[in-house]
């Protein structure tokens, strides 16, 4: 939301209200108030008729910095009025109150308030500074039609670039771009966005969290072209700065104020494949989908049925359609006979027709109009009402519909929709609308996910979910919401997915080959090797199925080629999302993330770090090229083995069963002995390939378990030409592949036995340590 007319100015119908110079400080044992005029007081009658702005400086934690300004204080806000927060209220701080200025440091995060005009308020780490407000930047705006907000403007500095607020498909880097943050339903090829994160970081190395469920409008380096706009409505403002030594250390300590990732089940990292949306389907139907993926060796985990498991104009009922699912019951058992865990369509709508309206309209479980009748509308279905989270009593009756479900043999829900929730009704709780829009998805994700772990216990839980604001990475697995089947779409969805990694999400996935239309077999293939190269991997459509023998037979080797590599993959890829749990930092990393330090990954949207070690640049033409930047260093292509130097752009073209996946110098990758389901015993058998070990050097793997407890570590060190391996934990059967290495001189420990991919060394029995003579 703009308030200026160009840089002079304000606009027409606004008065911005600025602190000007520092009247009053008032230290406290864990925090400072600083009381602020808006003018210079010349004399005692400057006080008079005037107001005073109210900041407040204290921290939640250690580097980060709590900034809550006020001009009435007095005002109300109904609930949720901010974000629950999972640290203290407050921690310990530092203070020191000079004659010229206050500063409040906690760990190695500071803000300084200068007392004299201009008022500045500089929010350093560990001595440098990240970004400044202050004077004609800090301001209550008061509008002449009586609807008052609250700005903060930061600065941007020279080359800074700004990325997160959610998942949005809008440029990768927000400056230059208005941002509204409001979920809507939007689709993949808009400026609105299904989960809006009131949460930015900036390639300087430091993040801003503004504490408001609401509406928060974002001026990213728009109305002003060095600073960092932000603005609620209202009489007050809070926001948190946070600071680290890295921007991972950043998503570490804003996950730690607002939620760590959970940790999702092994298995549902395997490939997923739905029935579509408006196809038509019955137990056969889908059985031979199961079945041809056997017959054509493509491993699957899951099978997902989309709305139309549920009677048409009856979303939800929560009860299967007898008239094409006679026996779901015993249809569910054949199918997990299988191998296969299962994934039901629902949302928090009830249609009219279904037989649970008249029920929750009578208990009251429906969100309500003013006059106390039941909001419906007819968008989606007919006469839909929503279910209100906020009563707890509703909250336990749609649980129970959904553990019926569970009990007959469901093991996950896509929990659709969440973003078109109105603003002109009652909750029971009192909550104010205008904040409860943003938030009724973290309500609606948590009822379930917390049934899910209720029913098959902790880190058994695993959402489909297309809807969030902060704090919903605690709810996994999310997805990118409805896409065309064209390469800008499966281009815009990419650029989502690292933007909302970069807002504190650590799992996240996408409609392979595109939700919207049918994918060309070209397509189809190169958006398959993207979707197995995410966390997680979704078959899914609209108007078609997505099996591959529907597009070409190509596509089936293509499918079956990337899914095996996935599954063989899942020791690395597992530990990595053990990291997103404990560390807050996202499996598929945007590459500012991991090269903070190379200006060139500034604006890179078309290629991502998979974890700490792969760099992956899916590609988006039919000619299959591909044009990626490799930064500095060495780095082996894990399929063919090529090595490369970086610090460098590459323009290559691939076929359909390779593009750009290399591994970075100095990685030990444990890579998995079973390549036909995505939850096995990833230590049994696994082979740590180690890839480019730089002289004076050291690598490390941790190979987990399926419950994310740590089954085997390894550390390799290299000293001139000798490599020595130490392995910890696992059972019988690992052994070291020495990627891109002809031969060796002599081992200690085991016996070498080169080959096409390197010199693979087997350990003597009982052996724990390799020493090898290069």
């Amino acid at each position: 939301m703009k308030f200026s007319d160009g840089y002079w100015m304000t606009r027409e119908g606004y008065e911005v209200i600025s602190p000007y110079e520092v009247h009053d400080v008032v230290v406290g044992t864990d925090g400072i108030t600083v009381y602020a005029t808006h003018r210079h007081l010349e004399t005692r009658g400057h006080t008079l008729n005037a107001p005073l702005i109210t900041m407040e400086f204290s921290s939640p934690m250690k580097d980060i910095i709590r900034a809550k300004f006020y001009h009435h204080k007095g005002t109300r806000r109904q609930g949720p009025a901010s974000f629950p927060l999972l640290t203290p209220d407050r921690a310990p701080v530092e203070i020191e109150n000079g004659a010229d200025a206050v500063t409040l440091k906690s760990g190695d995060a500071a803000v300084t308030i200068t007392k004299a005009h201009p008022i500045h308020i500089v929010y350093t780490y560990k001595g440098r500074k990240l970004t400044r407000g202050g004077s004609r930047a800090t301001g209550f705006v008061q509008a002449a039609d009586g609807r008052h907000h609250f700005r903060e403007q930061l600065d941007l500095a020279i080359g800074e670039t700004v990325y997160g607020l959610g998942e949005r498909f809008t440029p990768f880097v927000k400056n230059g771009q208005t941002v509204d943050v409001w979920n809507q339903d939007g689709g993949t090829a808009s400026e609105q966005a299904y989960k809006n994160v009131p949460f930015y970081v900036t390639n300087r190395g430091y993040g801003v969290f503004v504490n408001h469920p609401e509406l928060v409008s974002y001026e990213i380096a728009s109305e002003k072209v060095s600073k960092a706009q932000f603005s609620v409505a209202g009489e007050s403002l809070e926001y948190f700065v946070i600071g680290g030594d890295t921007l991972k250390d950043v998503l570490a300590n804003y996950t730690a104020l607002t939620g760590k990732p959970a940790l999702p089940p092994a298995w549902s990292f395997g490939l997923w494949l739905t029935t579509s949306f408006t196809t038509n389907y019955d137990e056969a139907t889908v059985t031979s989908f199961v079945d041809g993926m056997a017959e054509r060796d493509i491993p699957l985990a899951v099978f997902h049925f989309d709305c139309f498991w549920m009677k048409e104009y009856e979303w939800c009922n929560f009860e299967w359609d007898e008239r094409v699912f006679p026996d779901p019951r015993g249809m569910l058992e054949r199918l997990k006979a299988k191998g296969l865990h299962i994934c039901v369509w629902i949302n928090s709508y009830i249609a009219q027709r279904s037989p649970l309206f008249d029920e929750a309209a009578a208990l009251g479980y429906l969100v309500k109009r003013a006059d106390g009748s039941v909001w419906q509308w007819d968008l989606w279905q007919y006469g839909m009402g929503l279910v209100d989270f906020t009563n707890p009593a509703a909250c336990d009756w749609y649980k129970s519909k959904l553990a019926a479900l569970m009990d007959m043999g469901v093991d996950s829900f896509k929990t659709d929709f969440g973003e078109r929730i109105p603003t002109d009704v009652v909750y029971h709780d009192g909550s104010d609308p205008h904040q409860m829009h943003n938030y009724y998805t973290q309500l609606y994700n948590k009822v379930v996910f917390e049934l899910l772990e209720e029913k098959r216990g902790k880190g058994e839980a695993a959402l489909f979910a297309r809807s969030a604001t902060a704090g919903g990475q605690q709810f996994p697995v999310h997805w990118g919401g409805d896409c065309e089947a064209t390469f800008d779409s499966m281009a815009e969805s990419l650029r989502g997915g690292l933007s909302l990694g970069l807002s504190g999400f650590g799992f996240w996935s996408h409609d392979i080959g595109g939700f919207e239309a049918s994918a060309t077999p070209d397509l189809y293939k190169r958006w398959v090797a993207f979707g197995l190269l995410s966390s997680h991997s979704r078959l899914h459509g609209s108007t078609s199925y997505r099996v591959p023998w529907l597009f070409d037979e190509e596509a089936v080797d293509v499918l079956r080629h990337f899914t095996k590599l996935k599954l063989r993959l899942m020791p690395y890829l597992f530990g990595q999302s053990v990291q997103a749990n404990k560390l807050g930092v996202p499996v598929m990393r945007a590459m500012v993330l991991e090269f903070g330090g190379d200006p060139a990954c500034d604006y890179l949207d078309r290629q991502y770090m998979l974890g700490d070690s792969f760099l992956v640049a899916p590609i988006f033409n039919p000619d299959g090229e591909s044009v990626y930047y490799v930064p500095a260093g060495t780095w082996t292509h894990y399929l063919t083995g090529e090595r490369i130097e970086g610090d460098a752009w590459r323009k290559e073209t691939f076929d359909y069963f390779s593009l750009p996946l290399y591994v970075r110098e100095n990685s030990l990758i444990p890579v998995g002995a079973e390549d036909g389901r995505p939850d096995y015993d990833y230590a049994s058998g696994v082979t740590l390939q180690l890839f480019a070990l730089q002289d004076g050097a050291s690598a490390s793997a941790v190979v987990p378990d399926v419950t994310g407890e740590t089954a085997l570590t390894a550390t390799a060190s290299r000293r001139g030409g000798e490599i020595a391996l130490d392995v910890d934990g696992g059972a019988e059967g690992w052994s070291l592949l020495l990627r891109g290495v002809e031969a060796v001189a002599s081992v200690e420990g085991g016996q070498a036995d080169a080959g096409a991919e390197g010199v693979r060394i087997v350990p003597a029995p009982g052996a724990k340590r390799l020493v090898v003579q290069l």
